[in-house]
């Protein structure tokens, strides 16, 4: 059988032989040589010169967000870092950490926390240092446990439970460390369920004020069941108001006062909602 071939276009190997030719002709084998000793030096100052670009930039963004730690309260940064590496520890649940796996944690700082890219740069540190260490989940419970009160121990698991649930899925494993977590800090379950019920079970997703939820999502962020009674409403209002005060958590930095004020927006939806039922 005959088969039609495509025919190719001409390299460009012809194109340099004439080119070599035209040089030699010129001015010999010392315009030949000149030429290409001035083709390899101007490479290679291109090659430096992008080197160099590459490497100022790296130290600029080190600088900035050397910086930004500096700026930040001693709180500030050490529940960042306990946070980081908490959220590494978990990823570890299966034995290997994998790029998919550390992405969301990224993702998470740059999104919903507002991370500039000094910000994160300072963030892949930390989660650098966190895959590094050999620090086990108990000893940073424990520390987390020490140095902060309840308050910011709610926000650490509500920040958990936004960075596992924006994964497709969220495995068993998972999920019971985080009941694991909550135990070691001492969360109480009433409390624990308010956060819990609003990322778990079917058809649980975060949603946003003003986006529309149903009744049992509205007594679930109060941590109720549905048909509690108008006094148990109020009561769980005021409690929860005042642990998600976002001047109980002004001290670890503007973007976990944020995460503070969304919560005490969500408090106010579920009862202005739920008082009117």
């Amino acid at each position: 059988m005959i088969v039609y071939r495509q025919h190719k276009p001409p390299g460009c190997g012809g194109c340099l032989l004439v080119v070599i030719l035209l040089l030699l002709a010129l001015g010999g084998a010392p315009l030949l040589f000149e030429v290409l000793g001035f083709l390899f030096f101007s490479g290679v100052f291109l090659v430096l010169l992008v080197f160099v670009g590459i490497w100022g930039f790296s130290q600029y963004i080190r600088r900035m967000a050397s910086r930004y730690e500096q700026s930040q309260t001693e709180s500030h940064n050490q529940f960042v870092f306990l946070l980081v590496n908490i959220l590494i520890r978990i990823a570890q649940v299966d034995g290997v950490v994998t790029k998919a796996e550390l992405a969301p944690i990224e993702n998470f700082f740059r999104v919903h926390l507002r991370y500039n890219q000094s910000q994160i740069y300072w963030v892949r540190d930390l989660i650098k240092e966190a895959l590094a260490s050999q620090a086990s989940l108990d000893a940073l419970l424990a520390e987390f446990k020490g140095r902060f009160a309840y308050e910011p121990r709610l926000i650490l698991v509500e920040l958990i439970y936004q960075v596992l649930y924006t994964n497709a899925q969220v495995s068993a494993q998972e999920l019971a460390m985080v009941q694991t977590i909550a135990d070691f800090l001492g969360i109480t379950a009433y409390d624990h369920h308010a956060i819990r019920s609003k990322y778990v079970g079917a058809g649980h997703g975060r949603t946003f004020p003003g986006q529309g939820r149903s009744e049992t999502q509205y007594y679930e962020i109060l941590g109720l069941a549905p048909g509690a009674s108008a006094e148990e409403i109020k009561s769980a209002y005021r409690k929860l108001s005042m642990q998600y005060h976002p001047d109980k958590v002004t001290h670890l930095g503007e973007e976990f006062r944020r995460v503070a004020e969304e919560k005490m927006k969500e408090l106010n939806e579920a009862y202005q909602h739920l008082k009117t039922v």
